[in-house]
């Protein structure tokens, strides 16, 4: 064939090509699916914007040539490993799995019986070559239509990293279709969105016998996470199709938002009533809770969460709620599989791991009949709720009752671990500097989780004129207005420092204590570690002790440290190269970057939890309430972990000053803010050619404990800040997108 003939057929093809008809949009989506591939990488074949290839999916806009060849050629091969299953109508579920009906069994499968954590917080840049990003958890895949016995989708190629998360070497044939689903109703018939992309059709009518087929026949839930615990109970989520499938509204009236539950005598819990179920005290609210008694080990329980009620908040879940069936399956699925399943707000779910992670009870030895009995385990908390010590105890408590009405307890009468909330004006040699760059903590308070040693099952006792002992967990009431930090013990060598530029590790605000106040433990040792000689009066102490917290830390590090994997940022990475990950980490994939924002919020809501302030009216001060009953509510454990991630906090910033003479200019919890000739962390951080920095301070890297960039502004920035204001507001509170509100202030 000569070359002039070669050329025009090369050109017939293309011509043909161009006009070649393309699958229809929904269509389309689903072969990318089936590929597991993302927008980006489809985007970055073609050479197109992501929003681009969105709008082809959409149907709003159609390619054109040279795209429109390379996106036919595309989709063409994808539709041969992919074809449409002939057997069943796929026009009204065009971008899903394919379904697969769950034939009945014959018997039930057997179930075993950037502020500090506050007490009432439910709160496209290619990575480096050296270090390609993760793959994350695969997309929905198309599945054949299959066996009840054979019904998974085909598994994706293997990750580029080894997950760190710990998961079962064998499924579980129990729970074969995951830890939860996403019910949908679409046309009239109902169907159930499974982790991996399996899609099961529902045939329960109404809500009780859809409980009894989840219970039966639907295999959902996950294996517990310690010997001594319980399995997870099946999770299914309602889309407001579902809610209204079953009789439920698809949104909650205002009145019922405000009770957080249906009225009684709605139509949906007489049925749930009639067929002899039970829902816990809270209701049926946007997370419900359906059980029975359990009979011997076997459990009966399967929980609710409805998004459309508000179930998913926007402050952790960010936009979760809007999005289809296949993706939301897809984004708690994997946050059930690396953290737990959902059990109510990340704070409700975050403690919940703690308990699942350290079960309060185990089976006895046989007795003389061979029966085994519950016991206590130990190294838990335990069964029985406690009393806290009186410092310890928030005001309003009922070891309060007796104080003075409207008397305010001081540092004295009361233990107030909490984050930073610190600032300062800038020093003339600052204002000479260009910027102002802030670094941020990686799950600050998880690191300062970990390794914790906190008081287990026993009440705390009170001791007189004590000799400190750090490795004791409690409360000591003790002076340490004599620390001077412009003289302290770093890294065992003294070292003089301007004070006057450093906050105390002692307070949240950064002043100087006057007096005697009540103090953790692990406060006390710093100003130990410092080179002071401390002189308890009195304390409260708990003997029984242990690192309760570890296995929680360790299990949302590695849930952590995955997901930021997923998108795109490795550890051990250099600190240019880690730099380079972060830029626009979120965009590569914005479900997994909800579920990293899920995974932060557990954290700090899990420890916030631990002191759970009164919710809800009708309460009187001096008046117990409802989270007093649980042996995890423990404001001294919350306070020893805070105290430690602001020691922890303090420790970087006195090494940096000592090996640099920088100081910071704001503290915000985890996020310090400092001067810097550069835009960069790396104009503030002294890395050397090999990569390394100041021992004990600042490291840049993804694990918990290391620093991200948190943001940068001008130094001109924060002086017209506090000329509007009038006064110095902490700029670490800004310094990610530099805009000051006074509310912000409380002003």
């Amino acid at each position: 064939m000569s070359e002039t003939e070669t050329g025009l057929f090369e050109a017939v093809d293309a011509l043909v090509a161009s006009a070649s008809p393309l699958p229809a949009p929904s269509e389309r989506k689903r072969l990318r699916q089936a590929h597991g591939l993302t927008l980006d990488q489809v985007a970055g074949a073609l050479k197109v914007r992501r929003a681009t290839v969105s709008v082809w999916e959409a149907g709003k806009t159609e390619p054109r040539p040279p795209e429109r060849e390379a996106y036919a050629r595309l989709l063409n091969k994808l539709a041969e490993l992919y074809p449409v299953d002939t057997t069943r109508a796929t026009a009204a579920h065009p971008s899903a799995p394919e379904r697969t009906t769950v034939a009945p069994q014959s018997m039930e499968p057997a179930r075993s019986a950037h502020p500090s954590p506050s007490d009432d917080v439910e709160s496209a840049t290619a990575p480096p070559q050296a270090n390609p990003p993760r793959q994350a958890p695969s997309r929905p895949t198309t599945v054949t239509r299959q066996t009840s016995t054979t019904r998974r989708a085909a598994a994706r190629p293997a990750t580029a990293r080894k997950s760190t998360t710990a998961a079962p070497a064998t499924p579980d044939p129990r729970f074969e279709n995951g830890p939860l689903a996403v019910v949908d109703c679409q046309d009239g018939q109902v169907v159930a969105y499974c982790v991996g992309g399996l899609l099961l059709d529902v045939p329960a009518k109404s809500l009780p016998a859809l409980v009894e087929w989840t219970l039966k026949e639907a295999q959902l839930g996950a294996v517990k996470l310690h010997g001594c615990g319980k399995d997870a109970d099946p999770l299914l989520v309602f889309t407001e199709a579902a809610c209204e499938q079953y009789g439920l509204p698809g949104t909650l009236s205002e009145s019922e938002r405000l009770a957080g539950r249906l009225p009684e005598g709605h139509k949906v819990l007489k049925q749930l009533e009639r067929a002899e179920w039970k829902l816990t005290r809270r209701g049926f609210g946007p997370w419900a809770r359906i059980y029975r008694p359990a009979k011997a080990s076997q459990r009966q329980c399967v929980q609710l969460c409805l998004p459309s009620w508000g179930a998913l908040d926007t402050r952790t879940w960010g936009a979760a709620a809007q999005l289809p069936p296949a993706e939301l399956v897809r984004l708690l699925g994997a946050y059930a599989q690396r953290v737990i399943t959902p059990r109510g707000s990340t704070a409700v779910t975050g403690l919940e791991l703690m308990t699942a992670l350290n079960p309060p009870t185990r089976a006895s030895e046989p007795d003389a009949s061979g029966r085994r009995h519950k016991e206590h385990r130990p190294g838990s908390l335990g069964e029985e709720a406690m009393d806290c010590a009186p410092c310890e105890a928030p005001d309003g408590h009922p070891l309060l009752a007796d104080l003075p009405r409207f008397h305010q307890r001081g540092p004295e009468e009361m233990l107030f671990e909490e984050a930073y909330d610190w600032a300062r004006e800038l020093t003339d040699a600052e204002c000479m500097k260009r910027f102002l760059v802030g670094i941020d903590v990686n799950l600050a308070f998880g690191a300062a989780a970990n390794g914790a040693v906190v008081g287990l099952s026993r009440p705390p006792v009170h001791v007189a004129d004590p000799r400190f002992d750090p490795a004791l967990p409690g409360a000591w009431l003790v002076d340490l207005s004599h620390v001077d930090l412009s003289r302290v013990l770093v890294g065992k060598q003294w070292q003089h420092l301007d004070a006057e530029l450093l906050p105390s590790p002692f307070t949240p605000t950064g002043e100087r204590p006057t007096g005697p106040a009540w103090y953790a433990t692990p406060t006390v040792a710093y100003a130990v570690e410092l080179g002071y000689d401390v002189a308890p009066l009195e304390a409260w102490v708990r003997p029984e002790k242990g690192k309760f917290l570890d296995g929680w830390y360790k299990r949302l590090r590695n849930a952590y440290v995955d997901t930021m994997g997923d998108l795109g940022v490795g550890e051990k990475l250099p600190p240019h190269a880690f730099l380079e990950a972060m830029d626009g980490h979120k965009q590569r994939d914005p479900e997994m970057a909800i579920v990293l924002d899920a995974i932060k919020a557990t954290v700090k809501g899990g420890i916030g939890k631990l002191r759970e302030r009164p919710r809800g009216g009708g309460w009187r001060p001096g008046q117990p309430w409802s989270a007093l009953a649980r042996p995890t509510w423990r404001p001294d454990i919350r306070a020893a972990v805070i105290s430690r991630a602001r020691i922890n906090m303090h420790r970087k910033m006195l090494a940096l000053a000592a090996a640099t003479g920088q100081y910071p200019v704001a503290i915000l919890s985890d996020c310090a803010v400092y001067a810097a000739t550069g835009p960069s962390p790396l104009d503030l951080l002294p890395y050397d050619a090999d990569g390394k920095t100041v021992p004990g301070s600042f490291r840049l890297g993804v694990s918990p404990g290391m620093v991200k960039h948190e943001g940068t502004q001008s130094v001109l920035w924060s002086e017209a800040v506090r000329e509007e204001y009038g006064q110095v507001l902490n700029l670490a509170r800004y310094i990610k997108t530099g805009e000051v509100t006074a509310k912000d202030d409380g002003q």
